[in-house]
């Protein structure tokens, strides 16, 4: 996930300077102009994990590791499966997410919440005998790792 993310802040940088280029806008933005600057780089994040997936079954971080994301006949996920995965994903970030947005507090706490919650849910995966997440089941997609 962190070879993803440091792709991504290329991806999401220039996707970021042409909306606020083009549109004219300047931070700190709010109101309407956040909620559309927010979907935008939601979009263009699931755009890049989509394609990936779609395309080859793997993004460059997971080329580096050795693994590949298939569906159930294993061939890299129809784009409908890899959007259904990508949109699924984000339920490991939401009691973090929850916690920032309706308790007021310490950083570090919302921080802390985040990191806990995504772990705790990562744990559910031990119990599959797959391995696979919600995400995985609610897309019928799986990782496997390639020799």
């Amino acid at each position: 996930m962190t070879y993803d993310a440091v792709l991504l802040f290329g991806v999401v940088f220039i996707a970021s300077y042409l909306l606020l280029s083009l549109t004219r806008w300047s931070y700190p933005l709010s109101g309407v102009r956040r909620v559309v600057f927010q979907t935008a780089v939601f979009v263009v994040i699931g755009w890049y994990f989509v394609y990936q997936w779609s395309k080859s079954g793997q993004t460059l971080a997971m080329k580096s590791w050795h693994l590949r994301l298939v569906d159930s006949a294993g061939k890299p996920p129809a784009a409908g499966k890899a959007v259904l995965r990508y949109l699924f994903a984000w339920y490991l970030l939401l009691p973090g997410l929850i916690w920032g947005a309706f308790v007021e507090g310490h950083p570090a706490m919302t921080a802390l919440v985040l990191v806990a919650g995504f772990a705790v849910l990562i744990l559910f995966g031990l119990a599959d005998a797959q391995r696979r997440l919600l995400h995985d089941h609610a897309s019928a997609t799986r990782l496997i790792r390639e020799r």
